[in-house]
């Protein structure tokens, strides 16, 4: 009885219009992210380096052009929740490949959290969208 209480309040709690303008702000800031670093992926020499630094260099054309389809599936999902469900569940499998990678080549922690707070990012967003088309 009490777990059944909880996840009421949880579900009350998920369609709070703060929870609501919060996922507004993360699905605008990682779609924003998301189109820069495609982009400088595509056409920056720092990127080139720290795919080769990867060794994923031959991954760094389709890692851009990812993220920015993603990036655009998130401006779309304002208008039809299914985009930023799909959009937000690639970039979180990228996000989550990324951490993977960063600790795979020993970088630190410090280094790896850009990409574990944008797979965070991105989960919220997917779960919120999971909410939203009442999936869950």
């Amino acid at each position: 009885m009490f777990i059944w209480q909880i996840l009421a309040c949880l579900q009350a709690l998920w369609f709070d219009p703060a929870v609501e303008k919060l996922n507004l702000v993360a699905q605008f800031t990682s779609s924003i992210a998301f189109f820069f670093y495609g982009s400088s992926c595509l056409r920056s020499q720092r990127m080139i380096f720290e795919f080769e630094r990867y060794r994923l260099a031959k991954y760094r054309t389709i890692t851009g052009v990812l993220q920015i389809l993603g990036s655009v599936g998130l401006i779309a999902g304002f208008f039809n929740p299914w985009f930023s469900l799909v959009a937000s569940l690639g970039l979180s499998i990228q996000m989550f490949l990324g951490v993977i990678v960063r600790f795979r080549i020993r970088d630190s922690l410090i280094q790896a959290s850009p990409a574990l707070l944008f797979c965070g990012l991105n989960l919220f967003i997917f779960w919120h969208s999971l909410h939203v088309l009442k999936l869950i």
